[in-house]
Parts: structure tokens; sequence; C-alpha cells
């Protein structure tokens, strides 16, 4: 599913910019995601951007969080942009692009292995407060604030479909059109609110774009593991 044009009346009020904030970008894809309310849906969430958005999704939706831990394998030249990315299993994902952007096969190596010292040690802080949820047979549904290579994207959705979820969703406020093909493989259904016409950055189509520390993140972990801790029977 790709949602495009009802949301464009908005974009005028905001100066050129589509969403506010990721707060706001999170209660448009709630309306979008609405048909899932009640059948408790996982909601997986990119660290670190997403949590936040993760949070909101899966209190309107009545869902559960948790996080899909990937990273982003970043150009030799331009840490920015993204060649690949490789999950937390160490599957990874190499874009058609790579070599020319300098990715060779040592450098891809040597990128891949200290992306994977980071999602180890995020693992480390965040399970103790939010251990891992078995997606199996359920719902999942991975959110980002937007997809700009969808590099990151593709291993969250490759990891989480090797675990057997009953459905697959990838929702994101804002993307290219190319990159929603890119990405449609891995998913059973893509929701993405706005596709520009020209996209550079993911942050150029919100007013507001901060980043999103480990401490905000921990903090919403551990409000999302007591919230399970009260709905649990």
């Amino acid at each position: 599913m790709l949602v495009e044009g009802s949301e464009k009346k908005e974009q005028e009020t905001l100066n050129g910019m589509i969403f506010s904030d990721r707060i706001e970008a999170a209660h448009r894809l709630v309306r979008v995601l609405a048909k899932f309310r009640g059948r408790r849906p996982l909601i997986a969430a990119i660290p670190r951007g997403a949590v936040p958005m993760g949070e909101i999704l899966a209190r309107e939706l009545d869902g559960d969080l948790d996080v899909v831990l990937v990273r982003k394998l970043r150009a030799p030249y331009n840490p920015e942009f993204a060649i690949g990315s490789v999950a937390e299993s160490g599957w990874t994902y190499v874009a058609p692009y790579a070599e020319e952007a300098g990715g060779t096969a040592d450098y891809i190596d040597r990128e891949k292995t200290f992306q994977l010292g980071v999602i180890r040690k995020r693992r480390v802080r965040y399970t103790p407060l939010r251990p891992p949820i078995d997606p199996a047979g359920r719902i999942v549904i991975v959110v980002d604030d937007g997809l700009a290579t969808g590099a990151t994207m593709i291993s969250a959705l490759h990891s989480l479909r090797s675990q057997k979820p009953a459905r697959l969703v990838c929702a994101v406020p804002v993307a290219s059109s190319e990159t929603v093909e890119k990405v449609r493989p891995y998913a059973d259904e893509v929701v993405c609110l706005e596709t520009p016409e020209f996209f550079h950055a993911v942050g150029e189509f919100y007013s507001n774009f901060p980043q999103v520390s480990d401490e905000e993140v921990e903090a919403i972990l551990t409000r999302a593991a007591g919230g399970a801790a009260k709905t649990s029977p």
C-alpha cells in the first residue's frame, strides 16, 4: 500500500516542509495504520530516530514496541550516504552502486565489522530495559522516519522476515518513489505517506529533525516494558 496525495494540503502550512517533527509524522501514520488496531501489532522501530515514533504507534494501535537493530554501511567519502546495511545477525545488504561510491570489498568488510560493534553495544544497553519480543506469527510494522536509499530498511525487513511474522509492514512518512519500489519486495505491505519528486535527505522534509540520543531510546524502552508488564495476564 502506498499512500500518496492524501496529505498534500497539510504541506502548505509548514513552509515547504511536509512534517513539523517526528511526532506529527507518527500521528499521521497512525491514521493510515488504524486497521491494525486491536490486532496487537508489534511495532519494530529502527534506532534511534524512529523509536519516538514507534512509541506513539504502539500506544495508539494498542500494540507492543520493540527495536530492530540494523546499521547502514557508510560510503567512505560521504558518511551520510548508505552503500549498504548490516543486520544484527550479520546479514549484509550491499547496494548495486557501492563500488562506484568507493565501497571496495575490503572497505565493506571493515565497515561491517565496525557497525556490528555498534549494534552489539546497543543490544547490551537496550536488552536489560526491553527484552526482544518474538515476532513469529504476529503482524509486524517496521517504522523509520524516512527512507533515503532504503538500505537500513531492507536489512530490517530481511531480519524480521526470517523470524516468520504473520504479516510484515514497512511504514514510513516519506521516501522517494524509487526507494519505495526498491523496498517493496521485502515487505507484504508498504505504507508511505509522501513521495516527493525531489528527494535528497530525510531531514529536509521535517521542520524540526533533532538527533535522538541513546538516553531517549532507553527511556522509551523502559516505559514500553512497564506498559507491557501492566497489560500481561
